[in-house]
């Protein structure tokens, strides 16, 4: 009997510990991710548009677009997939230095060339079809000196404020 009056406490005292508040996470150590994100609903089209606007209101030239959801809808085959990746071959990226911010950037540390050009994709997933998406790989280094890390924080600057301003979201 006494087992049974212990049974429904239990059941009880899991209930009660179950519902109690959760304790906020401790704060992360972990590194940002590497690759920033952003999302619009508008048109890839438009997105596309506003991103090239952005850029050239820097006073920056889209050296090359790189139409990757298009090249892999077209080379699907050739590699015995047929998996659609993006939306109608939404996948495009936009590459583009600074010619000030690129010399700073290398007068720093020459090592920072792998950093240029600047990159920035817009694209919309296919499970995601009215999505688009707007990124740009951080510019982190795992080695280097103070002075370099600074210098590469503003070309992300430049970055995020390049898709903020194509997304129309306020300044970081």
């Amino acid at each position: 009997m006494r087992h049974l009056v212990l049974i429904p406490a239990l059941f009880a005292l899991a209930f009660v510990t179950s519902c109690k508040p959760a304790t906020p996470p401790a704060p992360s150590t972990a590194q940002p991710a590497s690759v920033v994100r952003y999302s619009s609903d508008a048109s890839f089209d438009s997105v596309v548009e506003d991103v090239q606007h952005a850029i050239a209101a820097k006073g920056l030239v889209v050296d090359n677009v790189s139409h990757i959801g298009k090249m892999l809808e077209r080379t699907g085959k050739d590699v015995g997939s047929t998996k659609p990746i993006f939306a109608d071959g939404h996948a495009d990226a936009f590459s583009f230095c600074s010619a000030v911010l690129s010399r700073k950037t290398m007068e720093t540390d020459p090592n920072n060339v792998a950093f240029c050009p600047y990159t920035i994709v817009v694209y919309s997933p296919a499970s995601e079809p009215k999505k688009v998406y707007v990124a740009y790989r951080r510019p982190v280094l795992s080695e280097g000196s103070d002075a370099s890390r600074a210098v590469l924080k503003e070309v992300e600057t430049l970055l995020d404020g390049i898709v903020r301003e194509a997304l129309r979201l306020p300044a970081g």
